[in-house]
């Protein structure tokens, strides 16, 4: 008897869990359909009409950027999720230039507030778009809750320009500061071997110095004043003060604060340099001024960027002949690559491919990167050489930074443009190679064996670098400047000497490079696409922005990040740390280097 009631108790408890799974495994149905409802109500929902005299408002979020990397909405869902919103410039670009001679945009709005990184040179093609949007006579309004460097240099370029009471404007200046790890390899016993040519390739410096070196402080003071000298201009000019005034307040700051009892928004109105101090509510009501309310009577009439670029986009007739724009953005590395990523494979695919398109009569490849794989960044730079020998134009256009690889590749068009506050140069090469055996040897740990060749194993870190093996890797650097001179040289229609004066790992502004040589034009995007279709001789033409293939669950992943407003993302945890931030940042970079030589063109030059 007892046998049996533990036998009943036994089938009602597998019932009930049987009944209990079941539910679970309904409603986890019903939540997982419920998510795919909503994805595709946010990608299938119906573009509305524009309302007439709106202000279109830009609000750029996270890192501005030429081309965005996929991110997976889904990861939001995880606890403490730290998600990076991203901006494309083109979008911003492509929006201000349509929104100007558009009779349902009455006024331009800049909201700065989400914008955390971005490129001078960005930055500043973003504001001559701006300023050619204000010769239509529409005004241009900006506020912020504070403003910080990149945040202001942008608004600044507004007519009208605000900031919250409780706000601040905070200019520091541009700085180098970079992290040495001597010391800390030292204390490990890691050796590092560096091999370059090219005293001002400092990218090895900072695992074989303690401190910065005489040539890298000497570049590096020279490309921040440049790039400085742009930014104070910039505004100066903008805000209609003297360059002299502007310098008061950037060095006299505190003097500025002490002179309105620590009141940072009084003093950068008593500067010059905010218009006015607007509560939310304040600023609400100076935009209704400007285009009214919607239909409801409720909101304000505006357009968000997203749905402005929909509208405009699909209102927009074809025409037969394209432009192809490639993006190459961040490391270059050996293999394939996601959109916003150079990787080289994929590239010189996007490359052939545009070629082979009987539509496609010119090419501009856009370039923002600090250079990396010397085998990629060939395998790229020829398939351009390839693309011009077929008699389409190629035109290469510098963004914040077309350094070293970033270069290299920029030598295979048939022009260079390149903005004034763009980092390039940098023409030089390195390898870099770790020696592990006192760390082992501390922990007890020793290596034997036998090998065919006096090379083989000579690159294994366990052991100790055979000279013969080092000095056969420093020839191989040595050769690789050399072609790599010998390629701009050809290129840019120099003699080699000419070349070796400006090289040496040097990095340059890009108002420096276009002096000396190494540029034809300076400008932005704009100008270089518009050298594109003077060559190829078009005067009606379609632009194009080819990128890597994704596939249905990636698109629909594009798609739905596109849907949502990235400023509206919840950001929080250890993750969102700037010092977290970085030092993930930079470990990821290093983990994509995969040069199958293990050979670098590379620069420490990031733009500010």
């Amino acid at each position: 008897m007892i046998k049996g009631f533990f036998r009943l108790i036994g089938r009602t408890l597998a019932y009930v869990w049987r009944w209990l799974d079941a539910v679970r495994r309904t409603v986890l149905n019903l939540v997982f359909l419920l998510i795919i409802a909503a994805i595709v109500a946010l990608v299938m929902r119906p573009t509305l009409p524009l309302p007439d005299g709106a202000a279109l408002v830009l609000k750029p979020a996270g890192a501005l950027v030429e081309q965005r990397t996929l991110e997976d909405p889904f990861q939001l869902l995880r606890p403490n999720a730290s998600p990076v919103a991203q901006t494309a410039l083109r979008d911003l670009l492509e929006a201000v230039e349509a929104a100007r001679d558009d009779p349902r945009i009455q006024v331009l709005v800049l909201d700065t507030d989400a914008l955390n990184q971005a490129g001078l040179s960005k930055l500043a093609e973003l504001r001559a778009a701006v300023e050619e949007f204000k010769s239509s006579g529409k005004p241009v309004l900006a506020r912020g809750e504070r403003f910080t460097q990149g945040q202001y240099y942008l608004a600044s370029v507004a007519d009208e320009v605000h900031l919250a009471p409780d706000g601040f404007l905070l200019l520091r200046g541009l700085s180098r500061f970079v992290t040495y790890f001597k010391g800390a390899l030292d204390a490990l016993g890691i050796r590092m071997h560096v091999f370059r040519v090219g005293e001002y390739k400092s990218f090895a410096e900072p695992f074989t110095r303690s401190d910065m070196s005489d040539e890298d402080r000497e570049n590096s003071r020279d490309l921040l004043d440049g790039l400085w000298t742009v930014f104070r201009e910039d505004i100066a000019a903008s805000r209609g003060i003297a360059v002299e005034a502007f310098d008061d307040y950037v060095i006299g700051y505190r003097a500025a604060l002490a002179a309105v009892e620590g009141d940072a928004a009084e003093a950068a109105l008593r500067a010059g340099l905010v218009d006015r101090l607007s509560t939310r509510d304040q600023w609400r009501d100076r935009l209704r001024e400007h285009v009214g309310l919607d239909d409801e009577g409720k909101e304000v009439k505006t357009i968000a960027l997203g749905r402005y670029l929909a509208a405009v986009r699909g209102e927009r007739a074809g025409a037969p002949d394209r432009i192809a724009v490639l993006v190459a953005q961040g490391s270059i590395v050996d293999g394939s690559g996601g959109p916003g990523s150079a990787g080289g494979d994929t590239l010189a695919r996007l490359i052939r491919e545009a070629r082979e398109d009987d539509a496609v009569k010119a090419l501009v490849l856009r370039i923002d990167s600090p250079g990396g794989s010397a085998w990629a960044s060939e395998v790229i730079r020829r398939e351009l050489e390839v693309t011009r020998a077929a008699g389409k134009p190629v035109v290469a256009s510098m963004s914040s930074t077309a350094a070293s690889g970033g270069y290299w590749i920029a030598a295979g068009a048939d022009e260079i443009v390149a903005h004034p506050a763009s980092l390039t140069g940098s023409i030089g090469i390195f390898a870099l190679f770790p020696e592990i055996v006192e760390p082992l040897g501390k922990l007890g740990i020793t290596v034997d064996g036998v090998a065919t060749g006096p090379l083989a194993g000579a690159f294994d870190p366990r052991r100790p670098l055979d000279v013969a093996a080092a000095e056969a890797l420093q020839l191989g650097i040595e050769n690789g400047y050399r072609r790599f001179i010998r390629t701009v040289a050809t290129a840019r229609e120099m003699s080699e000497a000419e070349v070796e004066l400006v090289a040496r790992g040097r990095v340059w502004t890009g108002e420096a490079a276009h002096k000396l040589g190494l540029v034809d034009e300076l400008g932005g995007l704009d100008a270089a696409i518009a050298r594109a279709a003077a060559r190829a001789g078009l005067e009606r033409y379609e632009l194009t922005w080819p990128a890597a293939r994704l596939s249905p669950t990636q698109l629909l992943m594009q798609r739905l990040s596109d849907a949502i407003e990235p400023e509206a993302m919840p950001v929080g945890g250890l993750a969102s740390l700037p010092l977290v931030r970085l030092l993930a940042a930079e470990a990821e970079a290093l983990a994509r280097w995969n040069d199958p030589r293990h050979v670098y063109m590379h620069c420490l030059c990031e733009g500010p």
